[in-house]
């Protein structure tokens, strides 16, 4: 008899295409699964036709209704998770090329047993379910001879199947709704189903074993099949236990029979760092055993952590590596080399900086620091210098391919073309336009890369998360990993951040990213040493003040022509019917006015001022950065590619965004101004386009050696009174800031009761809430690693007394992620966050936060009435008439305002977008004033910076003559401590007085001479000498001479020591008494030890202590 035999006649189709799954679990694993996958397809489509909390959503494929909202809380998660197997493994089963095992076959028809043992049990309550069990001997055995199905025919089958589903389904749909039978049977399931949840469900739905199973899944995506028996629960031996056995849960395994990974897996409710040790012993024998040591994960299904302990310390990764990545790393032991500048191509990078900060990256990576962050000024050679990373670390082994990511389709062709130019055997592929290529190079902006990661090849991942063994980050800033974090969080590999970006500019949040201290990346080289160097040319700036967008424009000072002409001007409907204003402010100048001969003016004191080249025939390059009208120009690729060529036209380009950062053009030799800029980053981002070198640019032998700078908008009047300018929060989605006011309102309810009696806001916030997180598909990659709340959210129950830490996790973790369901109109949503927070405002009595929402909100009710045409305003008159009366608002409460959002977010779409008319003038503008101005100082070190400096310096010049004195404990002279003290001011350039006088203060020394000690250390044969006496003293014990040579290390490395250090760690780990009673008896010999101590006092001649 069928395991499915309990399936009631009602659903006599399920039954028919479960009992066909189940008949081919021993005979075509395939098949079954193919056949699992279709039943499963058949439910979801029966209850979406038969209950009633069900709405066909935008798209009928299976992925679609399963991952809906309303679906997913429909089903316990645990069911739910039963269907997501089913879908993944039938899918895989006809689009992988892998042979499905019979394993995997019998577990996912187990599946949809328990998954159709719901099913009976909430709309069929009727049946006797007592004695339904699953038995592994009703399995039908195959028949002899019988034909197994192919893939190619199963793949013809599903799309046959699935086109036949389509046109019926819309034939049912359409006939259902005049079927008023079965709109009364959808009623009694409905009730059925709600009568069936009130009951406890007493049925063993093997939950922790799905879970598990979702590893398998996981491991599947990566490649591996999991079709030998050796592959789980593999016997070890040399364990520490009594029989000295163990059983590995998974082992991955090589080509040549050796273990590429060992995988622990631990119940979902378990920490998985709790199987780290077991797995550290499984790969002890392992390694024992076939001659290889394996790479060690261990996961609870929520969380994997990897740890390839002969080389890092563990760290959590995204997923599990592919075969070739896991052999990559296996290989990579004992083939790669220790990274050495030397090896750096003079052809491709050549100055001193750019090694230097090479360097670094190799000392972070041969330190097992997996990340580095280069601030490098625009013109600098950041890309370059990656590129000579990337070369010299494909050379020695420790990477095979890179990523190199940028925000623009523009700027990827330049990287591409970069790499061919200086690297041309890395093979450099163009992502967004080569998809398909490869190489070991890959170039892409961040947005298609996020969308290649969620697709796959069959069944597999096409980019698992070790593909890549480098990935770097062009302009690495806040934004970039706010809005695409994930791709680094996927890709496990070493990671390298460029930013022309000022260090102290850096976001903290960069920082923390790249595991630094703020203010201290790996390596840093900024525009004021660049132009030092001569390496990047200075900026020739000045500030042109015109007219009106200095002053506005008032009507009363034109002239009667132009006063004529401002009459008859559409001044759209921001003027009052009949008249027109008297003036437009200076705000609205270039933004929504735009007037003629101010443009001409701009355009005519940049051809007199501006640099000329060709014997002064021609404009040079130039960038004209404004604002935005119409961007509707087409090819826009290619006119940059044509002004990047000195000869090419255009010469003059105008640039809204584009141009303002990236773009590498040396010949541009002029920059204006015709937009305000508030971000300081962005700001010499800008002025960085005419920093670049240009030999010969006016003539043989008439280098660039400046740029000019012409400011019409105040933007040096902006920054000398807004010093570090007016950067942008980032930006938030909507969604994330809707899911974030709701978590904060709900949480308002849930503190205070009194604020919603009867618990309807609440009930009603959670179903918005819990939809949002059952809409999030944890197919997709960002979802995937954080699956681990996202499946807990999904539980009703856990949205009950949110503590702050769930709070934090859901606005922290959850609220950024992406939720497939089918978004309602903008202005609805816009008009919910409004609503959202006149509710915050009323819970937390913030009186003028709610006046001023209010205001909107009578605002909005008065310009709804003037669509009375239209039925559903008609319908709500007389509530927006009572909307803006006084008398609405006294007394009003949460739920009152919630009925308010839902009454009026679906008339608010209805409203005219309000649109600024454009208004174009021809008054005359003059300039009132130019005022050459001093470049913006350029960006000074903070504390931080000017600390590792100084170590810097120190370290290298330890054999200088003055710091080889205070090395060897000689005195210095009065002339030395000056030179010393002028050297380590000079490293802080204008600042250095007050920076050194910081960092003596912070660092508690008495005198500079004792600070330089303690950064050097004492040269250990001068301590040893001073110590030699103890040391050859036959009358001390072993222990007390290991106190002596304790002394010596501590003084070499430490430089200075008082006699109060011996009663402290670690000398009192020698005797918690210190010297006095190690040497009892031996007063002489304490009394000795602190004279040598004070002896080693650093000294200055004639300074007296």
């Amino acid at each position: 008899m069928s395991n499915f035999a309990f399936l009631h006649s009602d659903f006599r189709a399920i039954a028919e295409s479960a009992t066909r799954a189940e008949a081919h679990i021993m005979g075509d694993p395939r098949a079954a699964c193919f056949h699992a996958r279709f039943t499963l397809e058949a439910i979801v489509h029966w209850l979406y036709r038969h209950d009633n909390s069900l709405q066909m959503p935008y798209s009928r494929k299976l992925g679609a209704l399963l991952h809906d909202p309303g679906f997913q809380n429909l089903l316990p998660e645990a069911v739910f998770q039963k269907a997501r197997v089913i879908h993944q493994m039938g899918n895989q089963a006809v689009h992988s090329r892998r042979t499905v095992q019979q394993y995997d076959a019998l577990q996912v028809v187990k599946e949809l047993f328990h998954l159709s043992f719901w099913l009976v049990r909430t709309y069929a309550p009727a049946v006797p379910l007592e004695q339904v069990k699953w038995h592994d001997e009703d399995i039908p055995r195959p028949k002899a001879g019988a034909d197994h199905v192919s893939r190619k025919e199963l793949e013809a089958l599903e799309a046959q199947l699935a086109e036949q589903n389509e046109a019926a389904l819309k034939r049912q749909q359409e006939r259902d709704e005049l079927d008023a039978e079965l709109q009364e049977l959808r009623r009694e399931l409905t009730r059925l189903r709600q009568e069936a949840d009130r009951q406890p469900d007493l049925h063993d739905y093997s939950e922790e074993f799905t879970r598990s199973y979702l590893i398998d899944v996981d491991l599947k995506r990566a490649g591996w099949p999991l079709d030998q028996e050796r592959d789980r629960e593999y016997p070890v031996t040399g364990m520490p236990n009594s029989r000295g056995v163990g059983y590995a849960d998974y082992v991955l395994w090589g080509d040549d029979g050796k273990p590429l990974a060992v995988v622990e897996a631990k119940k979902s409710t378990i920490d998985p760092d709790t199987g780290r040790q077991q797995a550290k012993l499984y790969a002890d024998c392992l390694e024992t055993m076939h001659g290889q040591r394996p790479i060690i994960f261990y996961t609870n299904g929520y969380e994997t952590w990897m740890w390839d302990d002969r080389s890092y310390p563990p760290r959590q990764v995204a997923g599990f590596y592919k075969k070739d990545e896991l052999n990559r790393l296996i290989r990579r032991r004992e083939q790669r080399t220790p990274l050495d500048v030397t090896a750096v191509r003079d052809e491709i990078v050549e100055r001193y900086y750019q090694k230097r900060a090479i360097g670094s990256v190799f000392e972070q990576y041969a330190a097992a620091r997996r990340k580095a962050l280069l601030v490098m000024a625009t013109g600098t050679g950041k890309t370059r210098t990656a590129i000579a990373l990337v070369d010299v670390l494909q050379r020695s082994g420790w990477v095979k391919r890179a990523l190199f990511l940028a925000d623009r389709v523009s700027l990827v062709r330049q990287a591409v073309n970069a790499f061919k130019t200086h690297l041309p055997e890395s093979s450099p592929v163009n992502l967004v336009t080569e998809k398909d290529a490869e190489g070991r190079v890959h170039v892409c902006t961040y947005p298609t890369m996020m969308g290649l990661i969620d697709e796959s090849k069959g069944s597999e991942a096409r980019f698992g998360i070790g593909h890549f063994d480098l990935v770097i980050i062009d302009e690495a800033h806040r934004s970039v990993y706010q809005k695409y974090g994930a791709i680094f969080r996927y890709f496990d590999s070493l990671l390298i951040g460029l930013t022309a970006t000022p260090r102290e500019q850096v976001d903290r949040n960069t920082y923390t990213l790249f595991d630094l201290e703020p203010g201290v990346p790996t390596d840093a080289y900024e525009l004021s040493e660049a132009v030092s160097d001569g390496f990047l040319v200075p900026p020739r700036a000045e500030q042109v003040d015109l007219r009106f967008p200095r002053e506005g424009i008032d009507y009363n000072q034109l002239s009667d022509e132009e006063k004529e002409q401002w009459e008859s001007l559409d001044w759209g409907d921001e003027a009052d019917e009949g008249s027109v204003p008297d003036r437009v402010n200076a705000s609205a100048i270039n933004n929504w006015l735009f007037n003629n001969t101010t443009v001409d003016t701009v355009l005519q004191h940049l051809m007199e001022h501006g640099h000329r080249v060709e014997c002064g025939d021609r404009l040079a390059k130039t960038i004209i950065f404004a604002r935005v009208i119409d961007n509707r120009v087409k090819y826009p690729q290619s006119l940059i590619d044509d002004f990047s060529q000195k000869e090419k036209d255009p010469h003059i380009a105008i640039s809204v965004d584009m141009l303002d950062t990236g773009i590498d053009v040396p010949e541009v030799a002029n920059l204006v101004f015709f937009k305000p800029v508030y971000s300081k980053i962005k700001f010499w981002q800008m002025i960085g386009r005419g920093t670049r070198l240009c030999p010969d640019l006016f003539g043989p032998g008439e280098d660039k050696e400046d740029f000019r700078v012409f400011d019409f908008c105040f933007n040096f009047d902006f920054f000398r009174e807004n010093p570090d300018g007016i950067e942008s929060s980032g930006a938030v989605s909507l969604g994330t800031r809707l899911f974030c006011a709701r978590v904060e309102l709900l949480d308002r309810v849930q503190h205070q009761p009194e604020l919603d009696e009867g618990g309807q806001l609440h009930r009603s916030i959670v179903d918005e809430l819990q939809g949002d997180v059952a809409a999030m598909n944890t197919g997709n990659f960002m979802v995937r690693m954080h699956r681990k709340a996202v499946e807990r959210f999904r539980e009703r129950a856990a949205w009950e007394d949110l503590s702050d830490d769930d709070r934090a996790t859901l606005q922290r973790e959850i609220a950024p992620l992406p939720v497939e369901k089918e978004q309602e109109e903008i202005e609805s949503r816009l008009f919910d966050l409004t609503s959202l927070r006149m509710q915050l405002a009323l819970a937390d009595q913030n009186a003028a936060v709610f006046e001023q929402l209010r205001q909107r909100l009578v605002d909005i009710a008065m310009m709804l009435e003037e669509k009375a045409a239209i039925p559903a305003v008609r319908q709500q008159l007389a509530y927006l008439a009572a909307l803006q009366e006084q008398g609405f608002w006294d007394g009003i409460d949460l739920q009152a305002l919630e009925e308010m959002r839902l009454k009026l977010r679906v008339l608010v779409p209805l409203l005219d977008k309000k649109k600024r008319t454009i208004v174009y003038t021809d008054f005359q503008d003059e300039v009132v004033s130019i005022r050459e101005e001093d470049p913006l100082p350029l960006p000074t070190m903070i504390n931080a910076q000017y600390e590792k400096k100084v170590q810097e310096y120190l370290k290298a010049h330890r054999n200088d003559l003055v710091i080889h004195r205070l090395r060897t404990n000689q005195p210095l002279t009065p002339r030395d401590l000056r030179i010393l003290e002028k050297k380590l001011v000079d490293i802080g350039e204008d600042s250095g007085e007050t920076l050194l006088s910081e960092l003596l203060q912070r660092s508690g020394s008495p005198s500079l001479v004792h600070f330089i000690r303690s950064m050097v250390g004492l040269d250990r044969s001068a301590a040893q000498q001073a110590f030699s006496r103890f040391l050859s003293d036959r009358s001390l014990t072993a222990r007390q001479i290991r106190f002596i040579e304790l002394i010596i290390d501590q003084l070499t490395a430490r430089g200075v020591m008082d006699s109060s250090a011996l009663y402290e760690p670690p000398f009192s780990h020698m005797h918690s008494g210190g010297p006095d009673e190690l040497f009892a008896g031996k007063d002489a010999v304490v009394n000795e030890i602190f004279s040598i101590l004070h002896e080693f006092t650093p000294s200055v001649e004639g300074h007296h202590d």
